[in-house]
């Protein structure tokens, strides 16, 4: 995990097409300039850094069941829950779900958890826009076989 540069997830642990569901985990850094602010002496994960967490898991399924046609671009987070404090070195894993996907739209439900409590569940809306140029498909292709996306081979 990266949070200085929003790149949340350290690897993805399955993502099952037929089910419509992926996993991710990933370890909230030991140290971060994000912690020097929030809060000073009591380091803490913002809530929404984990709201992002959750929408970057589903975020890359909705790519993968529309064939990475598009940027799934986070658009609305409906009933979004923090749950407990998520710590410095907390491992924290995730979980989507996509319950409706296309005219330009997908929703999903998430949620994340650390030793096996819930630590925040949302519903997220996504609305999928066209990518800019190659560049950032291109990007993403790199960035899937970094995190161990499963479906890699499907970004052309």
């Amino acid at each position: 995990m990266r949070l200085e540069y929003f790149q949340m997830i350290d690897r993805f642990v399955a993502v099952d097409l037929d089910q419509r569901t992926v996993r991710s985990e990933c370890t909230v850094p030991s140290k971060s300039t994000v912690f020097e602010g929030h809060f000073p002496g009591y380091p803490l994960m913002p809530g929404v850094l984990l709201i992002e967490c959750m929408a970057q898991t589903t975020g890359w399924l909705v790519s993968a069941l529309t064939g990475f046609t598009g940027l799934p671009a986070l658009a609305g987070v409906k009933e979004g829950k923090i749950r407990a404090a998520v710590f410095p070195g907390d491992a924290l894993e995730f979980e989507g779900k996509v319950v409706h996907e296309g005219s330009g739209f997908a929703v999903g439900e998430a949620r994340g958890w650390r030793k096996g409590a819930a630590v925040c569940d949302a519903t997220l809306t996504y609305r999928i826009v066209p990518y800019p140029g190659p560049h950032l498909r291109d990007s993403l292709r790199e960035w899937a076989q970094r995190l161990n996306f499963p479906l890699k081979e499907s970004i052309t």
